[in-house]
């Protein structure tokens, strides 16, 4: 395997996590590695700290897809016939939703896969998304990201949604 390619497991992001849970995140510090970013999103999430948040995307990103599963989009045609299957949103729209909601969010993420030659970034996983302590969204995430003078920012995130409880769909 190529030595520039990591696969790094939960554990080393749980490792992250806890090192850092003592000082008071900057944003140089949020951005030192991958699990950095990784470890800071979740937390600002968690605290509700859109500006944290929207400080780890690079500011010229402007891209978060949301591609529904079956249950989802059906779901969702319910309500609304038009509903597309692939949602464009952005990181600001994300960070005002964090910002806003007052409900305790809790993004919890699982069989993290990181590959990077140092300069570029993918990291592909699984995710629930708690609100109130009860999953409102899973799926598969992946995030694609570049490592500039300032560190590692996330240029796009690109998540299915599947109603918690579904079974995943199987791709032709």
């Amino acid at each position: 395997m190529n030595p520039m390619v990591r696969i790094i497991s939960i554990l080393s992001l749980a490792s992250v996590a806890s090192a850092n849970a003592l000082a008071a995140p900057t944003t140089v510090e949020d951005t030192q590695d991958v699990e950095h970013v990784m470890h800071a999103f979740h937390q600002s999430v968690v605290d509700h700290d859109g500006e944290r948040l929207s400080a780890l995307f690079l500011p010229q990103a402007n891209l978060f897809l949301n591609v529904l599963g079956d249950d989802r989009l059906a779901a969702a045609r319910a309500k609304l016939p038009d509903a597309p299957k692939v949602r464009v949103s952005s990181p600001a729209e994300f960070a005002h939703y964090v910002s806003t909601t007052k409900s305790a969010l809790d993004p919890v993420h699982s069989h993290l896969q990181v590959h990077s030659d140092g300069i570029i970034a993918t990291v592909y996983f699984d995710f629930v998304f708690n609100a109130d302590g009860k999953p409102s969204n899973v799926g598969n995430e992946t995030w694609q990201l570049v490592k500039g003078e300032q560190g590692w920012r996330i240029a796009a995130i690109t998540y299915s949604s599947r109603i918690p409880g579904s079974q995943r769909t199987a791709s032709p």
